[in-house]
């Protein structure tokens, strides 16, 4: 008697149809959640001019809305991976939707610049949370190999959800005064409550790794994740993620406001500048997926970390008059900062077992955010006598850190999640 076995897939979407039905409306309900996670975000780096206009802040001021969003953004992924780990992923993914979707209105009827600082602050918790429990969701459905391209896939939602940001930021700011606009443009964030109902209909988590949580008396520990083995593992994650997100969110949160009064551009330009930007950012978010795949977390981190730098000093330094460069420029730029975070979602799984993980990658990830969220701070406030272009390049400096950060840790290409 002779016995056939099914030809594994290695076709092109291989990485979606070996899902599963379950493990595709959880990648579904995440990408959304991711999605529309970056369009309220990058409703305040749009916005930020009028917004600066309106309450007559200085420069600093400014980036201090950025840098509180970032640093509540840590507590609120660290709470969101303790629930993913003690509640369940599909559970903390709701929250977390709700939670940034609230806020993000309330912003919209802020009266004073304090009160919008607060609800910007208390978006952050949200914000933070989101990404730690959506990628522990897929990543948990996924096959060893096609891990880095898959989670890669829920990074790109950035990018669309930046894209339609900037769409809506344009027609806004086009159609009504820009002390009006920025209201309108915070109350388009209640857009996420849709994607809840979806997610509580059809997503569930990953069976396999429900009863390995059940069953163990760590989930959801801090101390776990500093002890055991893993403390050296959790310190370089958090370094690393500090680094690139400390670059990114440099440019996040400066590049509109550059774009507008050093290179004196409309709001129709800047929207044409950023599509650039986007573009790359879409198309690098799915590259670096197979990217990492194929050459390892650790060299795709240190490769794009490298090309970001050199990118942010050029993009910056362009004299005034060659716009158009920096309209092409744009493009790879995107790409780079955007690619280097495809594999965070598979190497920080990777990282953790299965009690912690939520634990482990909601802490790592976040902090990251906290301490980078420094640098656009810090930014805003050498923008008053540097520039924010000359003050930019120290996003540089912190894709620098993130290459050093991957001195500590481990290759961990095909390793399975145990």
């Amino acid at each position: 008697m002779t016995t056939t076995s099914t030809p594994e897939d290695t076709g092109r979407f291989a990485w979606y149809r070996t899902l599963g039905q379950k493990g595709r409306r959880a990648f579904i309900g995440a990408f959304g959640g991711y999605g529309l996670d970056s369009y309220d975000f990058w409703v305040l780096p749009l916005g930020l001019v009028a917004i600066t206009s309106f309450f007559g802040i200085s420069k600093g001021e400014a980036g201090l809305l950025t840098t509180v969003t970032l640093v509540l953004s840590a507590l609120g992924g660290a709470i969101a991976g303790v629930l993913a780990d003690r509640i369940g992923r599909v559970r903390t993914l709701m929250i977390t939707v709700i939670t940034y979707a609230v806020f993000t209105v309330l912003c919209g009827f802020a009266t004073s610049y304090e009160m919008l600082l607060v609800f910007r602050g208390l978006q952050g918790l949200g914000f933070g949370g989101e990404w730690a429990a959506g990628a522990i969701l897929v990543a948990e459905y996924c096959k060893p190999q096609y891990r880095g391209r898959t989670v890669a896939f829920i990074q790109s939602a950035w990018a669309a959800g930046w894209a339609l940001a900037v769409v809506v930021y344009t027609v806004v700011f086009t159609l009504v005064s820009p002390d009006f606009a920025w209201r309108v443009l915070f109350w388009t964030g209640a857009l996420p409550a849709v994607l809840i109902f979806y997610v509580r209909r059809n997503v569930e988590d990953a069976p396999a790794t429900v009863e390995q949580r059940a069953n163990s008396s760590r989930k959801g520990s801090f101390r776990a994740i500093f002890g055991g083995g893993l403390g050296r593992t959790t310190f370089f994650a958090a370094l690393l993620a500090t680094g690139v997100q400390g670059g990114y969110y440099t440019l996040a949160s400066w590049l509109p406001a550059y774009l507008k009064t050093e290179r004196h551009l409309t709001v129709v330009g800047t929207g044409g500048y950023l599509t650039f930007l986007i573009s790359g950012a879409f198309i690098g978010y799915v590259s670096g997926g197979y990217i990492t795949d194929w050459m390892g977390r650790k060299k795709t981190f240190a490769l794009f970390s490298v090309l970001s730098a050199l990118l942010i000093v050029a993009y910056t330094q362009i004299p005034t008059g060659a716009n158009t460069l920096v309209l092409f420029l744009g493009f790879p730029l995107g790409f780079c900062m955007s690619a280097i975070f495809s594999g965070f979602g598979s190497f920080l799984a990777e990282l953790y077992p299965t009690d912690v993980r939520g634990t482990g990658q909601g802490f790592t990830y976040n902090f990251g955010r906290a301490v980078g969220a420094v640098f656009p701070g810090l930014v805003g406030f050498l923008a008053e006598s540097m520039g924010v272009g000359g003050a930019m390049i120290f996003g540089a400096v912190a894709y620098g850190i993130a290459v050093l950060a991957l001195f500590g840790l481990p290759e961990t290409l095909g390793r399975e999640l145990t």
